[in-house]
């Protein structure tokens, strides 16, 4: 019996997913991922001096460093960039389904950052940073119009992907379902949105919330916005109404924090 059409491709993504490896570069990212007992480390190259600066990572990692020339560095990544002579591929990490990253345990309410079409992976791992910072318990993106794991998202977030779930789902609208299922009080960030943050949390700051944020220009899709329990805004003082995504992340959670 031939197999449907839909069978045959979560099998072929399946094993593309199996095969995949991230290149993470610079002497923070690759400390934080040798020292990381969930990831699977494939190869390390390094400079003399790099090797120097991470010889205990590389110590409790059990891996044999590659040693590279300086002036020529063999690590298959962008050649612009600053790798500071250390380069590790890795496995992406799992962190298993949604269920498990928004019950994880945690101090406090849970709290979860959702991203729709937030592409940029620089912004993506400020955002993965400022979550581990304040407490979130998981971003969450789909996995189609969002960034991947990389190397430069690695490096931005300063060691919080190692810390931070990244997880990303077959579809957005259908995750926001699931988690109003388990609970979560799911506020969409809109400008045009009428409640604050704050508004909108009078007397609900023990339940467990999702931030949804969209992407600089365009915002949330129409279907994030219809499923989101309700829109909500952070407020301007100035006539210049707009932050950049990862700052919004960051005022946001802060502004639904429990008191």
């Amino acid at each position: 019996m031939k197999k449907p059409r839909w069978v045959i491709d979560k099998e072929q993504a399946k094993k593309a997913s199996a095969a995949e490896t991230v290149w993470l570069f610079g002497l923070h990212a690759v400390r934080d991922a040798l020292m990381n007992p969930a990831r699977d480390k494939l190869r390390l190259i390094v400079t003399k001096n790099a090797c120097d600066k991470l010889q205990d990572a590389i110590d409790a990692a059990g891996i044999t460093p590659e040693m590279a020339d300086p002036r020529k560095f063999s690590a298959p990544i962008d050649p612009q960039s600053v790798h500071q002579g250390a380069a590790l591929e890795v496995k992406p990490l799992n962190w298993g389904s949604l269920e498990d990253v928004a019950l994880r345990e945690g101090t406090g309410a849970p709290r979860l950052l959702l991203l729709d079409r937030v592409t940029d992976p620089h912004n993506v791992g400020a955002i993965l940073r400022s979550a581990e910072v304040f407490g979130a318990q998981a971003v969450i993106a789909p996995r189609h119009g969002s960034a991947p794991e990389t190397g430069a998202l690695a490096k931005t977030a300063s060691g919080a992907l190692e810390r931070q779930p990244y997880l990303r789902v077959r579809n957005l609208a259908d995750a926001i379902s699931e988690l109003q299922a388990m609970g979560f009080l799911v506020l969409g960030l809109a400008g045009e949105a009428e409640d604050t943050i704050d508004a909108a949390l009078d007397g609900m700051r023990d339940r467990p919330v999702a931030l949804v944020l969209g992407a600089e220009g365009p915002g949330l899709r129409q279907k994030t916005r219809e499923t989101c329990d309700k829109l909500v805004k952070i407020p301007f003082a100035g006539g210049f109404g707009s932050l950049n995504v990862s700052n919004a992340a960051a005022v946001s959670l802060y502004a639904s924090r429990e008191r």
